[in-house]
C-alpha cells in the first residue's frame, strides 16, 4: 500500500525543465522503500542550478529489462542500492551502452551521482585579453600561415596565445600566434609600443590595418 501511494505521488509530480537546462536522467532502484526515500532526500540536497537531476523511476526491486528499455530511450543511467542485476541484464546493458551503478553505501552513491553530474557539464572557458596589434605589413602568405608585421597598441602579446582578427570593427576570423619576433630575433613577449613580427596560424587572410586581439583561454572545471 505504501509503495502504491508513493508511486501515485510521483506520477502527479511535474518538474518544469527549461529547454536550455542540462539534465541527468536517473532510474533509481533500491532494496526497500525506506532506502528510496533516504536516497531521494539526499539527492535534493545537491545544488541543481547548473544541471538538474530527473528521476524517471524510483522503485524497490532488482534491476530488470524494463529498466533497461527506459534507460535506453531516455539516455538515463541506472543507479541501484543493495539490489542485483543478473548476468543477462548486465550483458544487455553493456551491448546497449547503458551505465549501471550499484552501491552498498548511500554516501558513495551520492558522491558518484555528483561525479556523473560534473561529467555532463562542460568546463567553463575563461578568456583573458592581453593586448592589441595593428598590422602594418604582410610579409608572407601560405596556405594556413601568414607572417605579418605591426605595432603593439596596448597591453602585451605572448608567443603561443590566440589571435582574433578584427577588420572594420568586426571579427572576421581567428588563429594562433605561433612565433613572435622583434628585429628578426625570436622573443617570448612584447609590450605596448613595440614593433613585432608575427607568425600567424589559421585560415583567415589578414590585411594591412587589421587589428589583432591577442588573448588566452583557460578551461575551468565546473563545481556543484
Amino acid at each position: 500500500a505504501l509503495e502504491e501511494k508513493s508511486k501515485r505521488k510521483k506520477e502527479k509530480e511535474a518538474v518544469f525543465i527549461p529547454p536550455d537546462k542540462k539534465v541527468l536522467n536517473i532510474i533509481l532502484k533500491a532494496d526497500v522503500l525506506g532506502s528510496l526515500e533516504a536516497i531521494e532526500d539526499s539527492l535534493k540536497v545537491i545544488p541543481q542550478e547548473k544541471i538538474m537531476i530527473r528521476l524517471l523511476k524510483a522503485e524497490a526491486g532488482d534491476i530488470n529489462e524494463s529498466d533497461l528499455k527506459l534507460a535506453e530511450s531516455a539516455k538515463a543511467i541506472i543507479v541501484g542500492f543493495r539490489v542485483k542485476a543478473d548476468t543477462q541484464i548486465l550483458n544487455l546493458a553493456q551491448r546497449k551502452k547503458i551505465k549501471i551503478l550499484i552501491f552498498e553505501v548511500i554516501y558513495e552513491l551520492i558522491q558518484k551521482i555528483r561525479e556523473e553530474l560534473l561529467s555532463v557539464l562542460k568546463p567553463e572557458i575563461i578568456r583573458q585579453d592581453l593586448g592589441k596589434v595593428e598590422v602594418s605589413v604582410i610579409f608572407r602568405t601560405e596556405k594556413n600561415r601568414m607572417i605579418v608585421g605591426g605595432k603593439v597598441l596596448e597591453g602585451k602579446i605572448k608567443k603561443g596565445t590566440k589571435i582574433e582578427v578584427i577588420r572594420d570593427e568586426e571579427k572576421i576570423g581567428q588563429g594562433k600566434l605561433i612565433q613572435l619576433q622583434r628585429d628578426k630575433k625570436d622573443i617570448e613577449e612584447l609590450s605596448k609600443g613595440d614593433e613585432c613580427g608575427i607568425l600567424f596560424g589559421g585560415e583567415t587572410r589578414i590585411k594591412e590595418e587589421d587589428i589583432l586581439i591577442i588573448y588566452t583561454e583557460e578551461k575551468k572545471r565546473n563545481t556543484i
